[in-house]
């Protein structure tokens, strides 16, 4: 081991911080893990009063993307159908003044009311967010059915070797059907 002695800031080593030397010269990859919890969307009340909680716990790299994250979260879920989705950073999932982050066709031809979108889900990275411990920042999932999800920042780590990113580390609650007159057991 040596220390070394300049501060990285993008990866958070700090400056007279042991490090090993085997890491030297190659990324390190930082994780944020992401608790997603569905807020509401178009479940039966049966359901929704035998699984009150439907909760995925997702770790994803910080040069990963929104988009990977859509990807994470849709699988996690037992999603089959794709829709249109975005990210919304606001005063809560359903803040009209919410910063937005879009597919990128979306993107192009946005000419709504509402506000501009910030960037594109496919160019914005995890890391480009600047998340913080305890944020909380939405998705919305198919603007037809209104799936919406609060997303909590929990904690960061480092990326683990050998370990594909991002991927579901915790799971509370079956994946509920995507569509209301699906089998809702």
């Amino acid at each position: 081991m040596f220390v070394l002695l300049t501060a990285n800031r993008h990866y958070g080593v700090m400056a007279g911080q042991p490090q090993d030397t085997r890491a030297v010269g190659r990324k390190i990859r930082r994780v944020q893990i992401l608790e997603v919890c569905i807020v509401s969307g178009h479940l039966a009340k049966e359901f929704i009063k035998r699984h009150p909680a439907l909760i995925r716990t997702i770790q994803i790299c910080e040069d990963q993307t929104l988009a990977d994250l859509h990807q994470a979260i849709f699988k996690a879920f037992g999603r089959w159908e794709n829709h249109f989705y975005e990210f919304q950073f606001g005063k809560g999932p359903y803040d009209p003044k919410s910063v937005r982050y879009v597919l990128p066709s979306v993107f192009e031809v946005e000419d709504s009311g509402e506000s501009k979108p910030a960037g594109s889900v496919t160019a914005t990275t995890i890391g480009a967010l600047g998340l913080r411990f305890g944020q909380s920042f939405g998705y919305w999932f198919d603007f037809g059915d209104n799936w919406y999800h609060q997303i909590n920042v929990r904690s960061t780590g480092l990326a683990r070797k050998g370990v594909r990113y991002p991927r579901v580390s915790s799971r509370i609650g079956p994946n509920p059907p995507q569509y209301p007159d699906e089998d809702d057991s």
